[in-house]
């Protein structure tokens, strides 16, 4: 038990740094959807979206391969070193030339160009860190990571606050003061970026030291077989991000231009519900990544990962099930304004989504056992293709509901196609009977209790306890075990 004690203390931890974070920018949701008419939230949801795109490009990957490099190579300071190096040079040559073409990208993406000029230099700013946070988690220093990320969005949160809400109400009971030399009218979305690009340079000079102390040695055939390795890794990222994001930009461009970017933010803010099932997945692969790759070797392998999978997925069903039976008591706190509710319908099937992400990055681990991380690329460019072509089919008709159902057909496509050729290539004996009975049970109580009876709790409360009862029925032997561990 002692690997999955060290698996639950290292998930714990990072799901703090990632758990923490999140809660507080749950509180921006209530906060933009109070003070954004929904248009202007969706049109802060459309640049959000391109900027995971720019995410993807700008890492190339390169994260995944620091991780399996270093637990495989004798020299891990070379890894290290030729890793920052890399990142730090492809940084410095996205910087320049965007922000030298703003102009010309503000024209082709339709955005104002003072917010091109915001999102470039955050994305400039949260590449040089890659590295540097990877670097801490292959070190272990997980508390000092979770105090850095945790830091960056109270940072975050704080600033939004104060430009959102105080700095206009001060400004306005002093217009000679220096605060109201700060205040812009109608600038809320650029106070929301510039409260961002702060927050990222914080972050920047906490881990500056890392830079100002490196070597700046450089192997080529190292970063040759890493790029090998990790630019599949890109073009599934590219994948993914069109699966996660892309929705938002095809609602602003399929529909008509008087409706869309209002559609755009209702559908956004009932998405942001998804959160707790998105926090569940985040922490859990943040945890599991370093200990795939490090317990590779064990002859027990395969038995491992299958029991992390089965728990993965007991968990992750309660939790589906909890906030689906909860939706709407969730929606009073975060989404404030209750026009943005007509997008409620979406809920289960964005957490049902999520939920088939995550055992996909379970099941994945294969591919990125044996070096072929190309074929993660490929199923997910398949993915992306669903993805793709149920909105362009569904959007002009349904609208965001079009892109939900895109959504959910995406990640249950990758999830069957990983789980159909990892176990043609590397097998692990995942017990397909339990996983698919915990997944089959709690997403027909979770239909029942939204689709049937929604707002009843006397149901939802009671199909919660009848899936409880069904876990301790079925992990009964297991759980007595724990019980009388801890009693010695």
């Amino acid at each position: 038990m002692g690997l999955y004690k060290n698996l639950f203390k290292q998930t714990a931890i990072y799901g703090l740094a990632t758990v923490l974070p999140r809660m507080f920018s749950f509180l921006l949701v209530p906060l933009y959807t109070h003070l954004l008419p929904k248009a202007e939230y969706g049109k802060v949801s459309i640049i959000f979206a391109y900027m995971i795109f720019f995410n993807v490009i700008l890492a190339y990957g390169m994260e995944t391969a620091f991780f399996r490099f270093y637990n495989n190579e004798t020299n891990k300071k070379r890894v290290v070193e030729t890793s920052m190096v890399s990142i730090f040079w492809s940084t410095i040559l996205f910087l320049f030339p965007a922000l030298v073409f703003r102009n010309s990208l503000s024209v082709w993406s339709g955005i104002d160009v003072q917010y091109i000029t915001y999102t470039i230099w955050i994305l400039a700013l949260d590449a040089l860190v890659i590295i540097p946070f990877s670097r801490l988690r292959a070190y272990q220093k997980s508390m000092y990571y979770a105090a850095i990320k945790i830091g960056n969005v109270v940072v975050n949160l704080s600033l939004s606050v104060f430009f959102l809400m105080f700095l206009p109400k001060i400004a306005t009971a002093n217009s000679n003061g220096f605060f109201a030399s700060l205040y812009i009218e109608n600038f809320q979305i650029g106070y929301i970026f510039i409260a961002n690009i702060i927050a990222s340079l914080l972050t920047f000079i906490i881990l500056l030291p890392d830079y100002i102390t490196l070597k700046w040695n450089f192997d080529t055939q190292l970063w040759q077989r890493m790029l090998r390795y990790g630019l599949p890794i890109m073009i599934a990222g590219i994948a993914f991000a069109i699966n996660e994001q892309f929705d938002k930009i095809l609602l602003g461009k399929l529909l008509p231009a008087n409706i869309a970017e209002a559609e755009v933010g209702v559908y956004s803010a009932c998405y942001k519900l998804g959160l707790f099932m998105v926090l569940y997945r985040t922490a859990y692969t943040l945890g599991i990544e370093p200990f795939f790759f490090s317990h590779a070797s064990n002859e027990n392998a395969p038995q491992t990962y299958a029991t992390i999978t089965k728990y993965f997925v007991i968990f992750g069903s309660f939790i589906l099930l909890t906030v689906i039976v909860f939706a709407d008591v969730l929606k009073f706190f975060m989404i404030r304004d209750t026009s943005y509710w007509e997008a409620m319908k979406v809920v289960p099937l964005i957490i049902l989504a999520n939920f088939f992400l995550g055992i996909y990055t379970n099941l994945s681990v294969w591919y990125k056992l044996i070096d072929k991380t190309y074929i993660g690329a490929y199923i997910s460019i398949v993915g992306a293709i669903v993805t793709l072509g149920l909105n362009f089919l569904l959007i002009p008709s349904m609208s965001y509901y079009g892109s939900a159902i895109a959504t959910i057909a995406a990640y249950g496509t990758m999830m069957f196609i990983s789980y159909y050729f990892g176990n043609k290539y590397y097998p692990i004996p995942y017990d397909i009977q339990k996983i698919t009975g915990y997944l089959t049970l709690s997403t027909s109580f979770s239909a029942i209790s939204f689709y049937g009876f929604r707002e009843n709790y006397y149901v939802g409360v009671t199909l919660l306890i009848l899936f409880l009862y069904f876990i301790y029925h079925n992990e009964k032997e297991t759980l007595i075990k724990i019980i009388n561990r801890k009693k010695k």
